[in-house]
């Protein structure tokens, strides 16, 4: 590893603080091919908050069936409840992901605190993942929202398909603001706008997130999550900093992809973000050296080298070091 890098040069227009919405143990591994064991699962989630990660996905409360990588949500989550019992700073927020009411159900009985819901900008998404149209799919959140917020859990909106459909082609921005809008209707506290099949470019993104704001869309409520196959995800990013989104949402090692869009390559790799972040002075509280390390050893346990760039520059495959959980102290 190449001590004191990178070098901090702030720039004007930007945020002086990040947080970054760490999906790896979530969106990364439900798609693998293979079934993670829970230990190893939960060993993930503490090494990202030993990082200094402080709002990790943990994991969904879906039909095995549909996502069998997440079966064990009832034994992962009470082997890393303790983590959100932690005092001041050090307490990790842990949402999970919920497609209906009984999913809602399995997750309040655990504790959980905050939970999102997955919902699609088009159509063809909206059947491909749902097997809902995109007004029924609103109909089945309404419900799981409400009685979300009943119980004094917060509520994120996730909206895939922002940018483009694998199927549809280009998603005009006036569709996507009007199922944010309905989205927010419902209850939810923050949305993530997701560029599912990763075709989204700086522009787009300004655009998208001036309508939104034209439609009485805060930005403070607006998180970003960019998929990296056009090597856009990273520019992306920069745009909606400079727009005013304090919240972008990343993977570990750059695992995941969408098990429903085979176009869909892996999320933005949260070191290769850090990186960025840091190299611009925005304060995000993760240890880049930890959280290489952490990627490094997953990927061990995945059988496969990391596709985050980071992750290689720092600690290459094969090196002495890349199971250690020893700290690499930025300077």
């Amino acid at each position: 590893m190449i001590e004191g890098l990178p070098m901090a040069f702030p720039a004007e227009g930007l945020p002086a603080r990040v947080r970054i919405h760490e999906v790896g143990a979530r969106d990364g591994l439900q798609n693998e091919q293979a079934i993670v064991p829970v230990e190893v699962k939960a060993e993930f989630i503490r090494r990202l908050a030993d990082a200094g990660l402080r709002t990790i996905e943990a994991t969904s409360f879906v039909h095995p069936r549909w996502v069998p990588q997440l079966a064990d949500a009832e034994q992962l989550f009470p082997a890393v409840r303790d983590l959100a019992d932690r005092a001041g700073e050090e307490a990790v927020r842990l949402p999970v992901l919920v497609p209906n009411e009984r999913g809602l159900e399995r997750a309040l009985a655990l504790g959980v605190r905050e939970i999102a819901v997955f919902g699609s900008a088009t159509e063809s998404f909206a059947k491909a993942n749902l097997n809902r149209t995109v007004d029924e799919a609103l109909a089945m959140f309404e419900p799981v929202v409400a009685r979300a917020r009943e119980a004094g859990a917060g509520v994120r909106g996730y909206l895939s398909m922002c940018f483009g459909d694998p199927w549809e082609g280009p998603v005009p921005v006036e569709q996507v603001v009007g199922v944010c809008r309905r989205l927010l209707d419902l209850g939810c506290d923050e949305l993530s706008l997701g560029d599912t099949i990763g075709v989204a470019t700086p522009g787009h993104v300004t655009a998208l997130l001036t309508a939104l704001n034209e439609a009485g869309v805060p930005t403070d409520r607006l998180a970003v999550h960019f998929h990296d196959t056009y090597g856009q995800a990273l520019a992306n990013t920069l745009a909606a900093l400079r727009h005013g989104v304090t919240t972008v949402d990343s993977s570990a090692g750059g695992l995941g992809g969408c098990p429903y869009a085979k176009s869909a390559t892996g999320n933005l790799a949260t070191e290769d973000l850090v990186w960025m972040l840091h190299g611009l002075g925005i304060d995000t509280g993760v240890d880049l050296g930890r959280l290489t390390a952490t990627s490094v050893w997953m990927a061990d346990r995945l059988g496969r080298p990391s596709p985050s760039r980071t992750v290689r520059a720092l600690a290459p495959q094969g090196s002495p070091d890349q199971d250690s959980r020893a700290s690499h102290k930025e300077q």
